[in-house]
Formats: structure tokens, C-alpha cells, sequence
């Protein structure tokens, strides 16, 4: 790989990302078309996606968890952040957006075949998230477009920054089958990026973190104009419970279904309000 001087930039660390996308197109776009009997999602995993002392020093540049929003209730337990102006350094902005950049995207497109994809520069539901031990995140589907409503969620395109971060820490990412009775569990592992296709089908989860981590994610989500199904359509966050937990089982879609009934009606959805505003 050929590391450009000054890789601590966005336009620098999306070169890096576009060669090592290139350089396993073949592998990733085969990954992606693959029939999986465990999920009915589509995703792509790269792993060493950067030079490793560039995603070491990125994990030393989430902030303090004092400064992050924390989200806590029956569907995750999570620390979130997308004001990257008060980062301790301009990298974990860098990296974020070098993921929204043109070359970036056009690879995705490719390897994928979804073509006029766009980024979000509000960070709709994107930014960095840490989750600590016993934070969770149940198995759900992601809301189904933009922050305007004009545009459907196609990509969660999720880097995992934590070093030496092993399975039997928790914290793994997980893939549902429709029924959201099997996972398959895919590691968070360092300096991993996993691709995931955003449907109304996509459950995915984070299993509990069961040590003393911080379990760091830099998150990024592409949209496009046309839906992904023949169909309009729209929906919330939507939630439910693991196999074991019966009373969730039987609450989120009741949750659900009033939160979709008021975000139609109203207009108002969660975390609407929660965007980076970029300075000028």
C-alpha cells in the first residue's frame, strides 16, 4: 500500500481506504452477492482497512465519555458523539468524512452495484458511538431514510476502532434471519470495516459488552433517492427483543407501531434534532 505523507487528512485517509477497497474488489463484491442462510442481509467485512498506528491514534482521539450523548432504554444502552468540534484532534472528524467522499462512494457503488449513492454530511444517526461494559444494542432495523425524509437509507458503512478487542469481550456485531430468531455474529474487530445494505429486513444488534472496553465505532450511512424495494415506504428505528426476552418480544412491536404512527403524523422522529451542524 502506498501511504500518503500527511495521511492524518480526509482526502489522504480516502485514497488509503479507495486502494484498500481496490485492492480486494473482486473478494468484497463476491462477499456482498453471497446467498448467507444466516441473515437476509447483504454486507461486505475488510479487515486492516488502514495502517494500524492511524486507527491506534484514532481510537486515542474519541473523546471523553462526559461529552457524549447517552442513550439508554429497553432498545440500547450507548454513548453517541458528532461534535466533532470539541474532539481532542481534527482525526476523528478526518476520518468520518473521508468516508463521505466522492472516490469512496464510487467504489462502494461499484462493488455493490447501487449506483447514485450520497453521503450525509448532517451525520443523520452517524457520527461515533463507545459503548462500555453492559451497554447493548438490540436487534432492530434502521429508519428508512434521510433526516428530511427525501431520501432512503441504503449503506451503514460501521469501522471498529478498539485495539485488542476480542470476541468473548461481547460487543460483537450480530445479523439477523428475518425472523430475528438466529444471529450471526460478526466481530467488532480493530481496524475492521463491515458494509451492511440497509433494507426494511436488515435486523442487526450489538451483543452485551461483558469487559471493562471501550468498544469504539465510527459510523457512516449513504442514501440515495430511489427506494430499494419496488415500493414507497417509511419507517422509524424499529426494535425488538432478543429470542429470551419474551417482554420485549411482545412491547417493541407495540413501540414501534406508535412511534411510525407519530413520526407520520407529526413529522417528528427520533433524533432529528441530533446533527452536526459543520462550520463554514
Amino acid at each position: 500500500m502506498n501511504i500518503p505523507k500527511n495521511l492524518n487528512s480526509r482526502s489522504n485517509l480516502s485514497k488509503v481506504i479507495v486502494e484498500k477497497l481496490e485492492g480486494n474488489f473482486d473478494q468484497l463484491s463476491k462477499q456482498f452477492f453471497s446467498l448467507n442462510t444466516g441473515t437476509t442481509s447483504r454486507f461486505f467485512i475488510l479487515d486492516d482497512l488502514l495502517p494500524k498506528e492511524i486507527t491506534t491514534e484514532i481510537y486515542e482521539s474519541f473523546p471523553n465519555k462526559d461529552v457524549f450523548d447517552f442513550n439508554d432504554s429497553f432498545r440500547e444502552k450507548k454513548f453517541t458523539f458528532k461534535k466533532f468540534d470539541n474532539s481532542k484532534t481534527s482525526l476523528i472528524n478526518d476520518i468520518t468524512d473521508s468516508f463521505q467522499m466522492d472516490n469512496v462512494i464510487k467504489v462502494i457503488e461499484r462493488i455493490t452495484k447501487t449506483p447514485h449513492l450520497t453521503a450525509d454530511p448532517s451525520l443523520y444517526a452517524g457520527g461515533i458511538s463507545r459503548m462500555d461494559f453492559g451497554h447493548f444494542l438490540n436487534p432492530h432495523v434502521d429508519n428508512s431514510h434521510d433526516a428530511t425524509r427525501k431520501r432512503y437509507r441504503r449503506f451503514n458503512l460501521l469501522f471498529y476502532v478498539t485495539p485488542e478487542i476480542q470476541e468473548s469481550d461481547g460487543g460483537n456485531f450480530e445479523l439477523w434471519d428475518k425472523g430475528v430468531k438466529n444471529p450471526l455474529l460478526i466481530q467488532s474487530k480493530f481496524n475492521r470495516l463491515v458494509v451492511l445494505e440497509t433494507t426494511q429486513y436488515s435486523w442487526h444488534s450489538v451483543d452485551h459488552v461483558l469487559s471493562n472496553i471501550q468498544r469504539c465505532c465510527v459510523s457512516n450511512y449513504y442514501f440515495s433517492e430511489n427506494s430499494p424495494e419496488n415500493y414507497e415506504y417509511y419507517n422509524v428505528t424499529s426494535f425488538v427483543g432478543r429470542p429470551d426476552e419474551g417482554v420485549k418480544r411482545f412491547y417493541g412491536p407495540i413501540d414501534n407501531l406508535l412511534r411510525n404512527t407519530f413520526a407520520k403524523i407529526t413529522g417528528i422522529s427520533r433524533g432529528k434534532k441530533l446533527v452536526r451542524i459543520k462550520k463554514s
